[in-house]
């Protein structure tokens, strides 16, 4: 185990210094030094970012889009935008296993906020069956299905709206330290396409898909600009959620993500139990890091059991229900031995060539964007 952090080899890619201090630990500072500005420098580059965002929304009804979740850092997003003076459009993904506490506060902050909310209820059918694909298909990381869905219908309704800043709740200080092996690429839709067409049955005809193609022509041609708007913050969880729940009666669930009913079984149960993966390592490993929580702590926490047994059957029985999955048939899945995302398709090499043409012609770009 790391000596600064609780990353151990449950990592199969984590190395050591000879002081045993992980590479989790020099990743997070360099992250950090490199984009988390000092005072009072954030707070300027802040109200710049926000004076640009209010210049190019005039004349509009919205100036931002935001997801909403009803998570801490979607829920305190959303505070801190109407805070700012910022008038986003909403955007929540209904995927079948919001949590009774998540629906209450997507609505009280919708409400206390006045803001406008677009949910995406996805078909239940199609979206179980790409699920269900990524779990025969022994993959990590089959939140890509919900994450997928949700930047498509975001980055659609960013140039339907005529609206290039979405800001997100993803933070330096409190996600940072995740191994690549534990998650995988949300917008890489030939992945995804290739395993639902091995291991799906239903036809896709609603989902919404983000291809690569729809990358560069988002990027690139309409100019869309993601805001990670926590990091020009002093950005405190124990700090936000105090806040929320004060100014938007914000109730808590639980774990990190865990708005989700199927995330939370997925993370605390198929996860450690299939792929050997406690992301909580992970999540506390970065509180240690941004100075949130001591190391002494974080093992502590990481002592507690990640289910009691009682919920985890109740939750257990209700995933098989709707997934419509006998016992035998999910410990079939679960004894399958895990496979990597590279034996199925990928635009992960396409988008590789692109980021290199666009570094290599960075200079020739800006000489003809300068008019000279």
């Amino acid at each position: 185990m790391c000596s600064k952090t609780i990353m151990d080899t449950t990592d199969p890619n984590i190395d050591f210094d000879e002081k045993g201090v992980s590479n989790h630990y020099y990743q997070y500072e360099l992250a950090a030094s490199q984009n988390l500005l000092p005072e009072p420098r954030r707070s300027q580059e802040l109200e710049r970012l926000v004076s640009v965002i209010k210049k190019n929304g005039k004349g509009k009804k919205y100036d931002c889009l935001i997801g909403l979740s009803g998570g801490v850092d979607s829920s305190y997003v959303a505070w801190l935008v109407h805070d700012l003076g910022l008038r986003p459009l909403a955007v929540h993904l209904d995927n079948g296993w919001n949590t009774e506490l998540a629906v209450h506060n997507v609505h009280e902050i919708v409400s206390r906020l006045n803001f406008r909310l677009h949910t995406l209820v996805v078909n239940w059918e199609e979206f179980k069956d790409i699920q269900l694909a990524y779990l025969k298909a022994s993959v990590v990381d089959i939140e890509v299905v919900s994450d997928h869905a949700i930047f498509a219908t975001m980055y659609k309704l960013a140039k339907e709206r005529n609206i290039p800043y979405i800001i997100s709740g993803t933070n330096i200080v409190t996600e940072e330290i995740m191994p690549s092996s534990w998650l995988y690429h949300k917008m890489d839709y030939a992945n995804l396409k290739d395993i639902h067409r091995q291991f799906g049955t239903t036809k896709l005809k609603t989902y919404p898909t983000f291809n690569f193609r729809k990358y560069v022509y988002y990027s690139a041609v309409f100019g869309l600009v993601p805001i990670s708007i926590l990091n020009y913050t002093d950005y405190i969880k124990s700090e936000a959620k105090k806040t929320i729940i004060s100014e938007l009666d914000w109730r808590d669930y639980g774990g990190k993500h865990y708005e989700s009913l199927f995330t939370k079984f997925y993370q605390a149960y198929i996860l450690p139990q299939k792929f050997g993966i406690d992301k909580r390592k992970a999540h506390l490993s970065t509180l240690i890091c941004s100075g949130q929580m001591t190391r002494a702590e974080a093992l502590d926490e990481l002592k507690k059991p990640l289910y009691d047994q009682q919920q985890l059957e109740e939750d257990k029985e209700y995933v098989l229900k709707k997934f419509e999955l006998s016992e035998v048939e999910f410990e079939d899945i679960m004894k399958t031995p895990p496979r990597p995302h590279s034996d199925f398709k990928s635009d992960i090499p396409l988008k590789k060539k692109y980021m290199e043409l666009l570094k290599k012609t960075s200079s020739f770009r800006r000489f003809f964007k300068s008019g000279k």
